[in-house]
């Protein structure tokens, strides 16, 4: 469907350095990465709306170029959602909207605005000019106008990050049973690992403008090859168990009632996260770990690594 062939940017600094990796119908790509590995530029190569110092992009057998090559940068069948929102800001929310879909009947036209306002949940603004929304309610918009399009491949840049938890796992349901309706794929950006890990069927991992890592979201959880890399995805603990150094994810233990425990643990605090506790303890000279549980654990002694 997508395929990416050695794609190098350079800026007097080597920004990407020969990147490649190819993507399916119907699937969803996570791109993660430090700031400043080139995340951003490598999705607008990807777009046609930058150029790439060298390789080739090519989306479903036809080469994708940039705007040295093609004097209306981008491509209807790739829509790109980023923090520029590239929004029509003196037109209305269903303004907006319509004249993306400008091509289909004027019922059909009304319908898909309707469903698209919903989901996004500006029914309340659909009648606002788009430069007085918030942040988030142009990134919503911004969302819907990529949608519309029905595009073959969607690239989001940090999409979630100026929304609420409710309307994001709301999205990020839709977009998991979009994909498989429209036959569309997706590549996502984020800081934020669990919208990388709940969406992504693979994830890339750039280390200093190279692919350092394909995998699937389980692997680089816990079956990471770094502890740089397993912190991009989320907590982990050290401790020296046996005359070596150990990690652990704070889920990867079990509670150690017996007199010797594998680990002796003092109970420091506990705070709620709403439908989890986050567990401090202070183990082996003041070196501290987290524990996720249901519930505080104020009365634990000692636990037991158990990884998965």
């Amino acid at each position: 469907m997508l395929t990416v062939e050695n794609v190098s940017l350079s800026y007097n600094v080597d920004i990407l350095k020969n990147i490649s990796f190819s993507i399916k119908e119907s699937e969803i790509i996570g791109i993660a990465g430090e700031s400043g590995v080139g995340k951003t530029s490598l999705l607008k190569i990807i777009a046609g709306q930058t150029d790439s110092t060298n390789g080739n992009v090519f989306l479903e057998n036809k080469q994708i170029v940039g705007p040295s090559k093609k004097l209306i940068p981008g491509y209807e069948d790739i829509q790109l959602v980023n923090q520029d929102f590239a929004l029509d800001i003196y037109q209305t929310v269903e303004e907006n909207i319509k004249g993306k879909i400008l091509h289909l009947k004027k019922d059909v036209q009304q319908q898909l605005i309707d469903e698209l306002i919903e989901l996004i949940e500006l029914g309340h603004a659909r009648n606002r000019l788009a430069h007085t929304l918030s942040g988030g309610e142009q990134q919503r918009l911004s969302i819907a106008r990529a949608l519309a399009l029905e595009p073959k491949l969607l690239l989001l840049d940090e999409p979630f990050v100026h929304l609420d938890t409710n309307l994001k796992l709301k999205l990020i349901s839709y977009f998991t049973q979009l994909i498989s309706l429209r036959k569309m794929s997706m590549i996502i950006v984020s800081h934020n690992s669990e919208e990388l890990l709940s969406l992504s069927s693979r994830i890339i991992y750039i280390k200093k403008g190279e692919i350092a890592r394909i995998a699937k979201p389980q692997d680089f959880y816990y079956r990471y090859k770094s502890i740089g890399e397993a912190r991009m995805f989320g907590l982990v603990n050290q401790i020296h168990l046996n005359g070596k150094r150990n990690y652990f994810r704070s889920n990867e233990y079990e509670i150690d009632t017996s007199l010797s425990p594998e680990i002796q643990v003092e109970y420091s605090q506990s705070i709620f996260m709403g439908s989890y506790y986050l567990n401090e303890f202070i183990v082996q000279k003041n070196k501290k770990i987290v524990l996720l549980h249901k519930e505080p654990l104020n009365y634990v002694n000692g636990i037991k690594i158990v990884r998965k």
